[in-house]
This record gives C-alpha cells, structure tokens and sequence, in this order.
C-alpha cells in the first residue's frame, strides 16, 4: 500500500504537469503563508481542546465529550469532499480505520462543506467515521486551524473548478481550515497534532496511529 506522501506527491506533479503557472502560484503564496506563521495559533499539545456540539449528515447533534466518553479521539480537519487531497487523505484513513479503532479511539473528521442530502439514511448507517458540518469553520477557529484564502485560490476554485464554496459551505466561502489533525485523551487533552498551511501535505495514518499506541 502506497503511502499517502506518495500519492499527494503524485497529485501535486500532476499539477504541475497539467497546470504549471497555477502551481507555481501556490508555492507562492504557501511560502508567504509560512513566513507569516499560518497555523501559529494552532492549539498546542497539552492543552485542552475546546469543547464542541456539531450536526452529523443527518443533522444529529454530535458533540466532544460523548466521543471522550468512549476513548481518545482523532479529530481531522479537511476543506471539503471537493478538495483531491483531502479525498486521498481520509481514504488513507479509512484503509487504516480498523487500526485506530482497535486501540480504542473514534475518528472525527470536520468540514464546512454543508451535507447536500445526496446520503440516504442507509449510506450514513455505513460511514465508517463521523463527519461533522462546522458552519463558517467555526470550530476550526477555536482550534486555531481557520485559514482565509487568499484571493488568488479563490479565483481558482470560482473559475477553473466553476465551486461556488458560498453555496457549498452556507456561509462563508473563504474561510476554510487549514488540514490539521489532533490526538485527544480521554480528559480531552492534546496528545499529537499535525498542522501544515500547505493543503497539499497531510500526516500519514501510521503517525496517527503510532501515537495512538503511546496513550495504549
């Protein structure tokens, strides 16, 4: 099995591949949202993460402690099932799902994007992981992970992809999180976390996974 660098590798020489100057874009303007420290406010390890309620696709009420309740949980931030990267992201996740969930966490995946209704109650009974609508990437700014895109992005996805991400996320648009991942114990305290401005670079599921084998 590839590992998901691999594949993100392969997506991003593509890109270039297909798509040079926009890509040479992004390098751009990821290189300047570095230099800014993007991502700075992230919350740290040994903190505690704040506390959240958000509607699961069949708008149920989810919230954080009744995940802690259970074990530790993984929390993974990802801009939307528009977004290629993060697709190849939570299918490297759902091929190690049986892995995490054999040391006793859940695995919580949280986006902006708004359920469009296309699931059946069925197809949501069969979900492997929880994902959560987060309106405007609210909790996303709690966690420190709520990036605003820069306009040249935005043109992208409004022309090139024809996203209307106002619509998608029924809000706003350019607010979106910045791909992070957190490991919380059961007291809700972060144990191991992985943020990275870049939405093209995402922690592989074996790092997630080693460090759920140190709260074991």
């Amino acid at each position: 099995m590839k590992k998901l660098k691999e594949l993100t590798d392969a997506k991003i020489a593509a890109g270039r591949q297909a798509n040079p100057e926009f890509m040479s874009g992004v390098d751009d303007i990821i290189k300047q949202e570095k230099a800014f420290e993007k991502g700075k406010n992230a919350i740290k390890i040994g903190q505690k993460a704040p506390s959240f309620d958000l509607p699961d696709p069949e708008g149920k009420s989810i919230s954080l402690n009744s995940l802690l309740e259970k074990g530790p949980v993984v929390i993974t931030f990802y801009r939307g099932n528009w977004c290629p990267y993060c697709n190849l992201q939570l299918r490297a996740l759902q091929a190690r799902l049986d892995d995490i969930y054999a040391l006793g966490a859940t695995l919580v995946a949280i986006s902006p994007q708004v359920p469009d209704g296309s699931l059946t109650k069925d197809e949501i009974s069969k979900m492997d992981f929880i994902v959560l609508y987060d309106q405007d990437a609210k909790v996303a700014l709690q966690y420190g992970v709520a990036w605003e895109v820069p306009e040249f992005l935005m043109e992208h996805m409004r022309v090139d992809r024809k996203l209307d991400l106002d619509k998608i996320n029924n809000g706003k648009g350019n607010v979106l999180p910045i791909p992070a991942t957190f490991i919380l114990g059961r007291d809700g305290v972060v144990t191991w976390s992985y943020v990275n401005v870049d939405y093209r670079t995402r922690s592989e599921p074996d790092e997630i996974i080693e460090a759920l084998k140190k709260l074991s």
